[in-house]
């Protein structure tokens, strides 16, 4: 039996005659022994195997290159050695795929910059073993949730034609010949294209979302969304996933419980699950971060509207790059002020005007602003955003008017509100944005397995 070097390096006791697989990160000889750390991806940590002169075929094992693949078998015992309970004492090591002289990670410490030129390779880095092996627990953790709760998952269309956030940012999906489309009255004549009309790549499986929301009451999506915005910053893709419940019989109040108790709870089972990967980025990564993590569970999420939020910030007297005035956005800069200065905790701002944001969102008695919600946490700022849906069919319509859409294009979502709609809510959380909290990596690249962003689609 083959066993993952977790479960060796697990083991309760010492055991002889084991099996491990797994690539050589490191070979060092001291006289006429040698050392191999093995690495096999179920763990943050290496499993030491001895060979000594006296096994067969010593002199040629100690040749052994860096990222070769082999089979280890020996003895388990306690390892003399600070910082390890166990090595293997070898018997046998057997050399299943061997390294050319080129192979690119033949040191320990390469930039992210470097890495991100060799995708195909990169997986076998440390850092990187231990961002998937996250990525992959964080994603179990987010189904857990929401299945311990009932909420039905819903597998929204990846090519769409509604553009839900209204921002028309969107990758277009075509069979015509681009080169010498079909053309009517000087425009290209989508009727003539596979679906007949204009396709996109999704941004957002929200709308979609709330038709299954008002059969089944609590759904949740979890797929991948795409937006063409032409950005090369940290923290943007072209490529990323999204999760966004919706749940019907919900307003503000309700989304903004769930959206608390769903943050708490993937990030406690992400330090129950992950706590050797945990401790890695808290050491080489970001200082302080198993404090940041376990801190955001024990806090109690403060509540302040868009107007009072923009007032607290106008009295502060810092000096902001970008202008903070009713009925802008807040940028990055003001939502991280307001959660790690101000308030020295996460909250939610909410109610914010009507004009900057979507069209879907619930009007306010105020008609100036709506019923959307802004998760900001310290170190990163909005993490979650949300809202509750507009139910009311002609404060929908006249969102439509406000925002210049044609309501024929949103016949179907105009339907929802005739054929039993009711108070519902719902909010997105990027997952990539997520997984850079809990691992304080600090470029979206690196959390991606294969990042698509401007100029960048190689791998």
């Amino acid at each position: 039996m083959v066993l993952r070097i977790v479960d060796v390096l697990d083991s309760d006791s010492p055991q002889a005659s084991l099996t491990a697989e797994g690539w050589v990160q490191t070979v060092r000889t001291s006289g006429s022994v040698t050392f191999f750390e093995i690495g096999d991806g179920s763990t943050i940590r290496h499993l030491q195997a001895v060979a000594d002169a006296s096994m067969a075929g010593y002199a040629d094992l100690v040749h052994t290159p860096t990222g070769a693949a082999v089979r280890c078998k020996g003895d388990l015992v306690a390892s003399p050695a600070k910082g390890q309970q166990w090595e293997l004492h070898l018997t046998d090591m057997e050399i299943l795929g061997s390294v050319d002289s080129d192979y690119p990670l033949q040191k320990k410490r390469h930039s992210f910059e470097f890495l991100r030129t060799i995708a195909h390779v990169r997986p076998r880095a440390r850092t990187f073993q231990a961002v998937f092996r996250v990525r992959h627990a964080l994603q179990m953790a987010v189904h857990r949730f929401f299945d311990d709760r009932g909420f039905i998952q819903v597998h929204t269309p990846i090519i769409t034609a509604s553009d839900c956030e209204g921002a028309g940012q969107m990758f277009r999906v075509t069979t015509l010949n681009m080169a010498d489309p079909p053309r009517k009255d000087g425009a290209i004549d989508y009727s003539k294209d596979f679906f007949g009309r204009e396709a996109s790549l999704t941004v957002s499986g929200q709308l979609e979302g709330e038709i299954f929301a008002l059969a089944f009451k609590n759904i949740y999506t979890f797929g991948p969304t795409f937006r063409a915005e032409n950005s090369n910053t940290a923290r943007h893709a072209a490529e990323f996933w999204m999760i966004e419940p919706e749940m019907a019989f919900c307003d503000l109040a309700g989304d903004r419980a769930v959206a608390e108790s769903f943050i708490k709870s993937i990030v406690t089972d992400i330090l129950e699950r992950c706590g050797d990967d945990i401790d890695f980025f808290n050491e080489w990564i970001e200082k302080g971060l198993r404090d940041k993590l376990e801190s955001l569970v024990k806090a109690e999420f403060e509540t302040v509207p868009y107007t009072e939020a923009v007032s607290l910030l106008e009295k502060s007297g810092q000096r902001f790059e970008y202008p903070v005035k009713w009925g802008l956005d807040l940028q990055s800069e003001h939502e991280r002020y307001l959660t790690e200065q101000l308030l020295k905790k996460p909250m939610f701002v909410v109610d914010y005007p009507r004009d900057i944001k979507a069209f879907y969102m619930r009007v306010n008695d105020d008609e100036q602003t709506v019923a959307a919600m802004d998760l900001l946490v310290p170190r990163v700022g909005e993490i979650i955003g949300g809202s509750q849906r507009e139910e009311r069919i002609e404060m929908l319509d006249a969102q439509l008017r406000h925002f210049n859409l044609n309501p024929d294009d949103y016949w179907w979502y105009r339907d929802l509100r005739r054929f039993g709609g009711v108070a519902h809510a719902g909010f997105g959380l990027g997952f990539e944005r997520m997984l850079m909290y809990v691992t304080g990596m600090q470029n979206i690249r690196d959390v991606v397995p294969f990042a698509r962003t401007p100029g960048s689609a190689e791998f």
